[in-house]
Formats: structure tokens, sequence, C-alpha cells
């Protein structure tokens, strides 16, 4: 195992580069700069030009690259042309936010997707199967967007159950942990939403499958309860792809939580990527880009680890 830790380790190292490379080449050839954004209407090309010699961004592209992979290599992720703070800093404000959010969403939007997948597959061509299936589907194909300005509509403006975005309440001293939580409700909320039919079609098809297999006749012959034949052969066996698919999901939700932060005014990373997309802040833009990539092969490394430890079929 450790080998093979060490072995993916390695392996995501040039995955990480070429990301850096091709996150830097992007963000740097689409047309105008943060020399534009910060001078707005005062923008004169003599102005233009001293505020790019002012931040190095009047040198070659594969200079400025590697002058900023040398500080990348040193831990140094640059300082944030737009927020006056060091990249470093604003990524460790916003990126607890965006994880609880995230990873509140994955862990409830896999339960219940489970749930949701197994009912379906013991109860299949059901009438129920049916309705589920009708509101899976109507779920997947409603935007993200639409779907959270429905349940601010709804829940904050309609009912005045819910505080329709931010973090805490603005006018609070010292907000406190159920301020937090009545927050993040409706954000969780909306993110779950739209991860579960994807995920509970996935669980229902995987159960349908294992269910027809000999050993479950088998189960069945011998006499088990039905239950028991759910539960620990059926759904264990069935469940195994998810772990992958969890950890291949991540840089999904991260994407999913850029606009269900931007719609909510929630401050995690992303609504700090798109404001600093808006200001063409690179240095934050790169910094974020690299976390995700790192996050991500961090998830599929994890989850080929569980992978590894719940199925003594593989082997590493």
């Amino acid at each position: 195992m450790i080998r093979f830790i060490v072995y993916r380790v390695l392996q995501a190292v040039p995955t990480i580069l070429g990301i850096t490379v091709l996150s830097f080449l992007l963000l740097h050839i689409v047309p105008g700069g943060p020399a534009a954004v910060m001078l707005g209407d005062r923008a004169t090309p003599q102005l233009i030009a001293q505020i790019n010699q002012s931040l190095g961004l009047n040198k070659p592209l594969y200079v400025q690259y590697w002058l900023w992979f040398v500080k990348l290599l040193h831990g140094n992720l640059g300082y944030a042309y737009s927020y006056h703070e060091t990249v470093s800093s604003l990524i460790a404000l916003n990126l607890p936010r965006t994880l609880v959010l995230v990873l509140t969403a994955i862990i409830l939007s896999h339960i219940l997707a489970i749930l949701i997948g197994v009912f379906q597959a013991v109860r299949r061509d059901s009438p129920t199967d049916h309705a589920l299936t009708v509101v899976t589907y109507l779920l997947y194909s409603m935007p993200t967007f639409w779907l959270g300005m429905i349940v601010i509509s709804v829940f904050a403006i309609g009912l005045h159950l819910l505080p329709a975005g931010g973090l805490s309440d603005p006018f609070a001293i010292h907000p406190t942990f159920g301020d937090y939580l009545r927050h993040m409700i409706l954000p969780a909320v909306v993110l779950i939403v739209a991860t579960i039919p994807n995920w509970s079609r996935y669980v229902r098809s995987r159960m349908m499958e294992t269910l027809v297999q000999d050993y479950i006749r088998t189960a069945h012959a011998k006499g088990l309860r039905k239950r028991t034949i759910l539960m620990r052969h059926a759904l264990k066996n069935s469940l195994l792809p998810l772990i992958t698919l969890a950890g291949m999901s991540l840089p999904a939700l991260f994407g999913g939580a850029l606009i269900i932060e931007m719609i909510f005014n929630y401050p995690g990373m992303g609504l700090l990527f798109w404001n600093a997309a808006q200001a063409r802040d690179y240095p934050v833009l790169l910094g974020i880009v690299i976390m995700v990539g790192f996050l991500t092969i961090l998830g599929n490394l994890l989850a080929d680890i569980v992978y590894g430890v719940v199925d003594p079929r593989v082997k590493y």
C-alpha cells in the first residue's frame, strides 16, 4: 500500500505541473488585464503600461511563468492585486467555508441517494419507482441557479424562514454557530438536491444489476432473510464503485459551489474565484486552480485507498 501511495504521489507531480502551465497560459491569453480593470474609465495606454510594468506583466509569458513557478515551489502563491493581501491568506480564510459546504453536500447527498436508489431498485417498475424517476429527472434537468432562486423566493422572501445569503447576520457583533448554520442551510440544500439525482440513478442501476446475480439467488435459496441479503450482500457490493465516484466528484462539486456561492453571496472559494475573475486577478485565480487540482488528486488517491481497504480483492 505504501508503494502504491508513493507511486500515485509521484504520478501526480507531472499532472500538477501540466495544470500550472495550462492554467497560466489560458488565463494570460484572455483579452483584458488587471490594469484595465483597476483603471476603469481612466485607462490610457500609458497608465496601463505603467501598471503592467509594476506588476511584471510586461515580461514574456515564459519569464512570468518561471518567476511565478519558483515562488510556488517556495510555498508563495503570490499577492492579490484586488484584495491587497497574500493569496495564501485569502485561500486560508475562504477554503474552510467551502469545504464545510461541499463535505456536507457529499455526506448528505450520498446518504439520501443510497436510500432512494436502493428503494427504487427493490421496488423496480412500481408506481413509486416511476414517480421517483420522474422527480430525479426533473431535478437533474433543473439549472442550479434557477433552483437557488426558487428556494430563496420560497424560504427567504416568501416564508421568512431562513436568510437569503451571506455567512452570518451582518448586524450581529458575535455571530453564533446557530447563525452560521442557518445561513448555510439553503446553499447546502441546493447543492445536495443538485447532486442527488445523478448518484441515486447510479445506485439504482448498480443495485438492479446486483440483485440478479447468482450469489444473490443462492442466498435466497439458503433461506436468508431478505433484509440480510439486501444489506449484507447486495448493498455492499453495489456501493463499492460509489467510493471512486465520490472522489472524482470533488471538482464537480467545487464547480457547483462556485455558482451557489454567487447566488447566495456565500463567502467561499467560489465567490472568491468569481470576484478574482472579474478583476483579472491572476495570482488568486492560479492559486485557486492549483488548490482545486491538488484536492482533486488527493480525493482520487483517498478513494483508491478506501476502495482497497473495503474490497479485499483489490491488491496494490
